[in-house]
């Protein structure tokens, strides 16, 4: 049978400075809630769409049939193959122009633009091929 922690201490009893400060831990955790709380009252008009979408783009599985996507360049019109290069630049661009209207959203969101704010969430969704 095993002994207890306190009973490897004199009086078997964990001195004070062992103690967790669990006074100042609960003090710690008001806190944090309240300022959580906080930040949620302050959230714009459509904070909980831009958070859906981030975690719809969190959760895409990497691959050919998905990320962002763009319009298909005259090159391709025109029967040429696509090089490796191309199509990193394709894929930088798609990238740059689905993060550019996220933070569109964000930026709408926080001038409290309800319809910036959408327009932008909609065209991100676009962009990821998310519905």
């Amino acid at each position: 049978m095993r002994s207890s922690p306190a009973g490897m201490y004199r009086g078997g009893r964990v001195p004070q400075s062992l103690m967790p400060a669990s006074g100042c831990l609960v003090g710690l955790l008001a806190s944090a809630l309240v300022l959580a709380g906080a930040s949620a009252a302050r959230s714009g008009p459509c904070a909980e769409q831009i958070a859906q979408l981030e975690r719809q783009v969190a959760n895409i599985v990497p691959g050919p049939q998905s990320g962002p996507t763009a319009p298909q360049a005259i090159g391709a019109d025109l029967h040429r193959q696509p090089t490796p290069g191309s199509v990193a630049q394709a894929e930088r661009a798609a990238n740059a122009d689905a993060e550019a209207a996220l933070a569109q959203a964000k930026k709408a969101d926080a001038d409290g633009s309800a319809s910036d704010c959408n327009a932008a969430v909609r065209r991100a969704q676009e962009l990821y091929g998310i519905q």
